[in-house]
């Protein structure tokens, strides 16, 4: 299928490893000429280099924490107009809800949130003036169905869902599209990381503690397994494309049917 996505600029934030690199690498390779961004120079760098074999589009990199307004100012300075904008820049971190500080309430809204507003808030104009425009915000299952061990990363989580709807119904009636996706429980780089370290630590393997975790955790999954980033991945390069017009102001569940809900 040709997903018209050939010479379309496109930003996707925090793109240099898991769901944001597989983002790049499906938009890259239909032809788009995609941003790819992350914190440092030299991820950076090693990331545009990783997805040049097999990208039909140009590859462009911005090193930056694009949870600072003046980093994303830098940004948007550099590349004042994008056609796609995939608002995928996220933390998580497992914490009682008695132990998180109002600092760490106001960093998880700075990084979930706010890089996604102020990126949408500079390029949505240009999106206006041409008519056409893509913006995704990469939420999760977990803004639906708020998790116990990490209430103030499903509160950002929800909160993108909100802004997305509400972003769908200032532009009606234009060719510009704005959703959210909600992944489930997917391997990506952060994940696989605190998979590992937890089943180090209860000692087990990673395929007893995958069923271990479906079973008791999250329970109500039917693929009962951990989603890949390509999985993800293609979901949000269709909802960026021509095809999906008719696609606005929708949470679109990849969630491997976590969500206990047919709506």
């Amino acid at each position: 299928m040709d997903l018209q996505l050939e010479n379309k600029i496109a930003l996707v934030s925090g793109s240099t490893a898991g769901i944001g690199f597989s983002i790049a690498k499906a938009l890259a390779d239909e032809g788009a000429n995609v941003i790819v961004n992350g914190r440092s120079e030299s991820s950076v760098k090693q990331a545009v280099e990783s997805l040049k074999t097999t990208a039909k589009g140009t590859l462009h990199g911005f090193s930056g924490d694009l949870s600072l307004a003046s980093e994303a100012e830098k940004l948007t300075q550099q590349y004042p107009r994008v056609d796609i904008l995939i608002n995928n820049l996220g933390i998580f971190e497992p914490v009682p809800f008695e132990d998180i500080p109002d600092e760490d309430w106001l960093r998880f809204f700075d990084v979930n949130v706010l890089s996604g507003v102020r990126l949408t808030r500079a390029y949505l104009p240009a999106m206006k003036q041409q008519n056409w425009g893509r913006v995704i915000f990469i939420s999760s299952e977990s803004g639906v169905q708020i998790p116990e061990e990490m209430i103030h990363y499903g509160m950002t989580k929800a909160a993108q869902i909100a802004i997305a709807r509400g972003l769908a119904e200032q532009v009606a009636g234009t060719n510009i599209t704005v959703n959210s996706v909600l992944p489930g429980p997917a391997r990506s780089r952060g994940v696989e990381t605190f998979v590992t370290d937890l089943a180090a630590k209860e000692g087990q393997s990673l395929e007893a503690f995958e069923k271990d975790f479906f079973e008791h955790v999250r329970p109500t999954s039917l693929i009962k397994r951990f989603a890949t980033t390509n999985e993800v991945a293609s979901m949000v390069c269709y909802l960026s494309s021509p095809l999906a017009s008719a696609t606005t102001g929708a949470a679109v569940r990849v969630d491997g049917g976590v969500i206990k809900s047919a709506f």
